[in-house]
């Protein structure tokens, strides 16, 4: 069997280099590795539904950011189809 040489990923400080030397990086924030930009908010809950949401992220064994952003995503995904996903639209806008 051929073995291929797995290419070692370019370290920050040389994409920025070759960015200062007016070189083109734009294939290093390309495709499918770039990540989607995260914003963070800030949300009130109340004392009992911090404690269900504890509670739900005990019994999954994981954080309760991870049991909020799952919940939020369940929500969205059964009022907005898919064609929408992503597009920001006042409520009663035609696509």
């Amino acid at each position: 069997m051929k073995r291929t040489k797995k290419k070692k990923p370019i370290s920050a400080e040389a994409i920025a280099q070759m960015a200062d030397q007016g070189k083109d990086i734009s294939r290093f924030f390309t495709g499918h590795m770039m990540m989607v930009p995260v914003h963070v908010v800030n949300v009130d809950f109340t004392t009992e539904m911090l404690e269900e949401l504890d509670h739900e992220a005990a019994g999954l064994n994981i954080s309760r950011q991870a049991v909020i952003k799952t919940l939020v995503r369940e929500g969205l995904d059964r009022r907005l189809p898919r064609r929408t996903r992503g597009v920001a639209r006042p409520r009663g806008s035609q696509a």
